[in-house]
């Protein structure tokens, strides 16, 4: 299985339409009785968890690649990376969605609701900017040196070496009388 890092550009993609769909919201809720703006704690508690645990996942495929854990399931070294990759990209758009709303609610700090809601998206908004940063790392941390899969050139070499060995080896026992055209072995048997 081949998998590609995720190229810096998609962070910061994420990052801006969060930022504006996080705006947007604000915005458009502004004078409505019901608004989505804020993160409970809970939210941002969860996600410093979830960081954690995908840190501490990929510390362990890190150890692995170096030689120091002696055994891992590949499903589980590509889950990891899976994970790492994920968190990365969410963990952008989340920022960027929790940080457009504490944009937004900047001006109205004096109303008690926008004062508690742009303390809640900047603390999620900063564990988001962590997670990112973990996503980053655990992908950096989760890759593995190449093996020689079917389709590496070494292998495909080998693989036609092989094949080339037993015509060559039954080429080399067979011998042909030059005076009848008669085809022989040279195992025990002598030809007259």
């Amino acid at each position: 299985m081949k998998m590609r890092r995720t190229p810096w550009w998609q962070y910061v993609v994420a990052i801006i339409l969060g930022t504006l769909c996080g705006a947007t919201l604000v915005k458009a809720t502004e004078h409505s009785a019901y608004t989505l703006m804020g993160a409970p704690w809970l939210v941002s508690l969860l996600l410093a968890m979830l960081g954690t645990l995908v840190l501490i996942m990929s510390w362990q495929v890190r150890k692995y690649v170096k030689g120091e854990l002696k055994a891992m399931s590949m499903d589980r070294a590509v889950n990891t990376l899976l994970l790492a990759k994920s968190l990365g990209i969410a963990g952008a758009a989340l920022a960027g969605w929790y940080g457009g709303q504490l944009l937004m609610s900047i001006g109205h700090l004096e109303a008690e609701f926008y004062g508690d809601a742009a303390l809640e998206c900047g603390v999620a908004t900063v564990i988001c900017l962590v997670d990112m940063v973990i996503g980053i790392v655990g992908e950096y941390w989760c890759q593995l040196p190449p093996k020689d899969g079917p389709e590496h050139p070494r292998t495909k070499e080998a693989e036609r070496r092989r094949n080339l060995a037993p015509a060559a080896g039954a080429s080399a026992g067979a011998s042909t009388d030059a005076a009848t055209g008669v085809a022989g072995t040279t195992t025990g048997t002598i030809n007259r």
